[in-house]
């Protein structure tokens, strides 16, 4: 297990969250901008040759370190306030990205469809982030090759070229967020029309689509079955766009309010995002009012079991699957959840488990057996929406639960504790050495 270790002048620093559970959540949450559209719409500017600002920017590191990246490709950022960036890519001057900085978070591949969109080449490095499982990009290359790119896989590198991009008509052989993406940003400044035929559908999507548009691209059918892509000559930017509320954040502390036996409101949501674990909620005995940009979601009885399969938008998503184990695992019966995107993504159930849980992982399928009550233990966030989890269980469980690898949290998370401390939860983060 690699633990996240913080070097200063006296030794390791190991940093961690101590949180002393069974309380009930009351209170209001504002819910921030979608990190999944923030690390879309960030490289996205590269295709602008002007100065664009962008507002609702999550506060997390996955977006410092796009900002970093930019900064090194030749933009000027402006940080306005810790949640507004303005950005100037008049001056790009490289499409290198190395592989120890792409290796850092999945989303560096976004680079590969904005730099091509704009130098006709790119050299990125393989992308990293979290730990769950086979990530081809073979769907990427496919869309970039469709678009008149030569690309190879080199010395940990994915190197595309091309003369002239031109449109084409695009089939995605499975439905892929970021492939779907990377095709918008490469055909956003090709010549003539690109059809992309079984796009993903998320509102990061479409979010990024509309951004685009605001910036002078012309995309029409984003979060649709078909998007279609009239290719223009630049893209002049001089305009503000802000990001989409974030779904997954949302889910998160729904999900708390009804594993802590709490009663919250979620405020700055789109509720249209948010039906299929709104359905969930309600099914196993939650309570759901949702109202305008906000909602309540509250606990009156015991929970009992349901069956979930994730699926891409609008079925149940997969970055809510871990947060909905932890509400499973305390909720009367036995519970089936079937994983179809992330072979990876139970194995914080190994964690839950220590908490006293009765989970049984099988492959792609685990089996949540109800019991009364978690209890504390160390845990170890094992990626980013498994450390959302587990901090839901330590507010759930009796006793003091230390959670540890907060990196993986921070990655998506935007002060996630002084968010759940303004919710009643007794949670700090600490250094050890």
């Amino acid at each position: 297990m690699l633990i996240d270790f913080k070097q200063n002048m006296g030794g390791n620093i190991l940093e961690k969250l101590v949180i002393t559970g069974k309380t009930p959540l009351k209170g209001e949450v504002v819910i921030s901008g979608a990190k999944n559209a923030a690390v879309a719409i960030i490289p996205a500017t590269l295709l602008i040759n002007g100065i664009c600002t962008i507002d609702n920017l999550p506060n997390i590191s996955d977006v410092k370190l796009y900002c970093d990246i930019l900064t090194e490709l030749g933009a000027k950022i402006t940080w306005n306030t810790e949640h507004e960036i303005t950005v100037d890519t008049r001056n790009i001057n490289s499409n290198n990205i190395p592989l120890e900085t792409t290796r850092k978070f999945r989303a560096s591949y976004y680079l590969l469809g904005a730099l091509l969109g704009r130098c006709h080449s790119a050299k990125v490095g393989i992308p990293g982030g979290c730990n769950l499982g086979a990530r081809p990009i073979d769907q990427h290359i496919k869309t970039f090759e469709a678009l008149g790119a030569n690309v190879e896989v080199s010395n940990g590198n994915i190197i595309a070229k091309a003369k002239k991009l031109k449109g084409t008509s695009i089939y995605m052989d499975l439905v892929s967020v970021g492939a779907t993406i990377n095709a918008m940003l490469a055909a956003v400044l090709a010549e003539g029309t690109t059809i992309i035929d079984n796009p993903a559908k998320e509102p990061h999507i479409v979010d990024v689509a509309n951004f685009l548009n605001t910036m002078g691209a012309d995309i029409r059918g984003a979060g649709t079955d078909i998007i279609k892509i009239n290719g223009v000559k630049e893209l002049k930017g001089n305009a503000t766009y802000s990001v989409v509320p974030d779904q997954i954040e949302a889910g998160t502390f729904m999900l708390a309010a009804i594993a802590s036996k709490g009663d919250i409101t979620v405020k700055n949501c789109i509720t249209k995002h948010l039906e299929s674990i709104i359905a969930k909620i309600v099914e196993i005995g939650g309570n759901v009012d949702a109202n305008g940009d906000h909602l309540r979601v509250w606990y009156t009885k015991k929970t009992h079991k349901a069956t979930i399969k994730t699926l891409p938008y609008p079925g149940f998503p997969t970055d809510l699957q871990p947060q909905m184990g932890v509400v499973l695992s305390i909720s009367e019966g036995t519970s089936i959840i079937n994983e179809s995107i992330w072979e990876s993504r139970f194995q914080y159930t190994n964690e839950l488990n220590k908490m006293g849980a009765k989970i049984t992982a099988q492959g792609k399928t685990a089996f949540f057996e109800g019991v009364n009550e978690l209890t504390a233990a160390p845990v170890y966030a094992t990626d980013l929406r498994a450390g959302a989890a587990l901090i839901i269980a330590g507010i759930a469980a009796k006793g003091k639960t230390e959670i540890y690898n907060l990196n993986h949290i921070d990655r998506g998370y935007e002060n996630i504790e002084q968010k759940f401390r303004k919710l009643g939860a007794k949670i700090e983060r600490v250094n050890e050495e």
